[in-house]
C-alpha cells in the first residue's frame, strides 16, 4: 500500500507499507485526506527525530472510510465514514487524575506511532468517530484541529456576549474564532499577516494588526473599554504573551494554546495578583470535543472550502512541505490519499 515516510530533515519518501490486517478492538481504514499540522512541520524540520524514529508513516489530521473491522469491534460499520482521535492512552496513572489525554502514558498516533500519510492504516476503534453523511471526507479532515480549537474554547469557558480575542490567525486561531462564533462571543483576531488579516474580514471577523497598530488601545475602543473577557494565545510568540495581559479585563482568562517549547517569556505576574486573571493550559481534546467538533462542521458554518490553501497527491507530498515552509500566507494543506 503506498505510503510517505518521513527519512530526515527536509525529507519524506514514497514507499510502500503493509496491509496490517485489525486484531481484537481495531479497524482498518482507507485514509481519505490527511491535513498538514504544525506537529507535522516540526516534524519536516528535523526537531523530533528522537520521538518518531525515522523513517516514519507521520500524519494525524485524518478523515477515513472503514475498510476491514477486528473481533469485538461493534462500534462502527464497514462503509463508514470516520474521523479518528489519533490517541492511545496507555495504562492509566495517578497523577493523571482521570485525564488520560493529557496522561503520562500517552502515546500520539502518527508521531509515536504509525500515521495517515498512507493509504490502509489500521487504529484502535475506539479512536473512531463517525462522520454524517452531509460531511464531506475533505471536510472531515478537519476535525482533529476543530476538536483542538472545541477544547480550547471549553478550556475558556466561554459565555454568549463576552469579548474574547484570538491571538494568532493560523488554522488553529480561525477554528477558535468560528468556535468562539457559534457560541455567541465577541472575536476579535491579532494577526500580522496581511494576507490571513484580508481573508479573516472577508469571513466577517474583526481583525487587528498589532505591528501597526497599538493593540490596547485598539481593544480598549473597540471594546468601550471593557476589555478582554478570555484570551486564546496561539501565536507562540514573545509580543503576544507581553500583551495578553494588557488586553484583559478582571477576573479575565487567558488560554495558552500555542506550544512555546523550551522558551522562557516574560509575564506580568503582577496582573494576575491586580485582577484575578486566570492562566489556563489547553492541549489536545477529549471525546465530547470530537463530537462537538463534528456537530459545528456539519452545521455549515465554517467555509472549509476558503481555509483549503491546496489539496494534493501522496506522490507530491515532499513539495507540499517545501511550499508550506515558503508560503507564510498558506492555511490548510491536505494530501489526498487515495488519489
Amino acid at each position: 500500500m503506498k505510503a510517505a515516510f518521513y527519512k530526515e530533515k527536509g525529507q519524506f519518501s514514497i514507499g510502500e507499507s503493509d496491509l496490517i490486517n485489525p486484531g481484537p478492538g481495531e479497524v482498518r481504514l482507507n485514509v481519505a485526506y490527511c491535513g498538514v499540522c504544525g506537529t507535522d512541520i516540526h516534524i519536516f524540520h528535523g526537531v523530533m527525530d528522537k520521538r518518531i524514529n525515522p523513517p516514519q508513516i507521520v500524519g494525524h489530521e485524518a478523515s477515513a472510510v472503514v475498510a476491514e473491522l477486528g473481533e469485538g469491534v461493534d462500534n462502527v460499520e464497514v462503509g463508514d465514514n470516520v474521523a479518528v482521535r489519533p490517541l492511545k492512552f496507555g495504562k492509566p496513572h495517578p497523577f493523571d487524575k482521570g485525564n488520560p489525554h493529557v496522561g503520562k502514558n500517552l502515546k500520539f498516533i502518527g508521531i509515536d506511532s504509525a500515521g495517515a500519510f498512507q493509504k490502509s492504516w489500521t487504529v484502535p476503534a475506539y479512536t473512531l468517530h463517525k462522520l454524517p453523511a452531509q460531511l464531506s471526507l475533505k471536510y472531515g479532515a478537519f476535525i482533529e484541529p476543530l476538536a483542538v480549537a472545541c477544547h480550547d474554547v471549553k478550556i475558556g469557558r466561554v459565555k454568549a456576549g463576552e469579548n474574547c480575542l484570538v491571538m494568532g490567525g493560523g488554522p488553529i486561531g480561525t477554528l477558535i474564532a468560528f468556535v468562539l462564533r457559534e457560541k455567541g462571543a465577541n472575536v476579535f483576531i491579532s494577526e500580522i499577516n496581511e494576507s490571513r488579516l484580508q481573508m479573516l474580514a472577508d469571513l466577517g471577523f474583526t481583525t487587528i494588526n498589532p505591528a501597526m497598530e497599538k493593540l490596547t488601545e485598539k481593544i480598549s475602543a473597540l471594546t468601550g473599554e471593557a476589555m478582554i473577557d478570555c484570551v486564546f494565545e496561539v501565536s507562540g510568540s514573545a509580543a503576544a504573551v507581553s500583551a495578553m495581559t494588557e488586553v484583559v479585563n478582571v477576573k479575565a482568562r487567558i488560554v495558552m494554546v500555542a506550544i512555546h517549547g523550551g522558551e522562557k517569556r516574560p509575564v506580568d505576574l503582577f496582573k494576575f495578583f491586580w485582577s484575578e486573571i486566570e492562566l489556563l493550559g489547553a492541549r489536545l481534546y477529549q471525546e465530547d470535543d470530537y463530537e462537538e467538533a463534528i456537530r459545528i462542521a456539519a452545521s455549515g458554518i465554517i467555509p472549509f472550502d476558503t481555509l483549503i490553501t491546496k489539496i494534493d497527491s501522496l506522490e507530491n507530498i515532499q513539495s507540499i512541505f517545501e511550499i508550506i515552509d515558503e508560503n507564510p500566507d498558506g492555511m490548510k494543506y491536505l494530501i489526498d490519499c487515495q488519489d
